[in-house]
């Protein structure tokens, strides 16, 4: 006899990446779908564009992961989506689709939490245990780890997160959103020579990144003898060196000894190259990932949709299927987590 393995397809676009997933209940990611809006340099992503490119895509996605899986509507157990954080109208967008597919399929729906996602995603790629995770993206920086049913919230940005200034200082010097500008300023960063110091803040286990940014709008409006690779070079050594200070103290405090970096940002090599110096003077060990697991994806959602449900966690009727900007990751009850004695 064949045993049946439970699937789901997940469905992923909080913010300008589209992403449409299949996994099953043993981790086995059979696709993982993605279509990225990009908007022209100098600009960034707003909302209701966003919105219009899902709606766009998010049919065409559905059926190539269904058919890159070699499944049928039929075959899949469960559907999950994105319920938050992220941007308004794109959450929404996706929700709708969810809704109308669960309804028309007759599954049931399961909300995820974006940030949870991430986490959960590098737990199964990475085969990390009880990791300090970074999570680093365009909307996000935090240091978590878990405790007692609950990824805790231990440090965190207290104004814009690192991906949003990486790409808000791109679109200030005009660099290509193609594929995402902290990928195009890790590039440039390569080349550069010269440190020029800039702020350097961290408050406790927090950090600032705001001020950095006026830091380099107002050095460029200087113009001072720098070059764009040096200012890149300069800005990735300052935000990365604040973020291996917290994680490291976080490594203490908790008395991990794995890092597991997820999230857009978490793909920069850089980062990854200074945090595993970190990590190894203290004989641990870090997991990272590229961007096929780092970047929003849809597989992440689909995973962790699989867990709740499997370990008796809500899902929702098609009338309560919300979502939610603002939906932080210490909100979340981990009941598929068994607690350390």
């Amino acid at each position: 006899f064949s045993v049946v393995v439970m699937l789901a397809l997940g469905l992923e676009g909080s913010a300008n990446k589209l992403g449409v997933g299949v996994v099953n209940e043993n981790g086995d990611l059979l696709s993982n779908v993605r279509h990225t809006f990009v908007t022209p340099p100098g600009t960034g992503f707003l909302p209701r564009e966003t919105a219009y490119h899902h709606q766009a895509f998010i049919l065409k996605l559905v059926k190539e992961a269904l058919a890159q899986a070699h499944v049928e509507p039929h075959d899949i157990n469960i559907i999950a989506y994105t319920m938050g954080p992220g941007m308004g109208a794109p959450l929404r967008s996706v929700a709708v689709v969810a809704r109308v597919l669960a309804q028309l399929w007759g599954k049931p729906l399961v909300p995820v939490n974006h940030c949870v996602a991430h986490i959960e995603m590098g737990r199964i790629v990475s085969h990390a245990q009880d990791p300090i995770v970074l999570y680093v993206s365009g909307g996000n920086t935090q240091v978590i780890a878990y405790s007692l049913k609950r990824y805790r919230i231990f440090g965190e940005t207290i104004d814009i997160a690192i991906g949003n200034c990486l790409d808000r200082f791109a679109r200030t010097i005009h660099l290509s959103n193609d594929p995402s500008p902290g990928f195009n300023v890790e590039q440039l960063a390569k080349a550069g020579k010269k440190f020029i110091e800039m702020p350097y803040v961290v408050k406790g286990m927090d950090v600032s990144f705001s001020g950095i940014l006026t830091f380099l709008k107002q050095t460029l409006k200087e113009k001072r003898e720098l070059t764009v690779e040096d200012l890149c070079y300069s800005l990735q050594e300052t935000l990365f060196a604040m973020l291996v200070e917290i994680t490291e103290r976080a490594m203490a405090h908790c008395g991990k000894s794995e890092v597991l970096i997820v999230g857009g940002v978490g793909c920069n090599q850089r980062l990854q190259e200074m945090m595993k110096q970190m990590v190894e003077e203290r004989g641990g060990t870090l997991h990272a990932m590229d961007d096929r697991y780092c970047v929003d994806n849809g597989a992440m959602i689909a995973w962790t949709g699989l867990l709740q449900y499997t370990t008796g966690h809500h899902c929702v009727p098609v009338s309560e299927a919300s979502c939610t900007q603002r939906y932080r990751t210490d909100e979340v009850e981990v009941q598929w987590r068994k607690d350390q004695q």
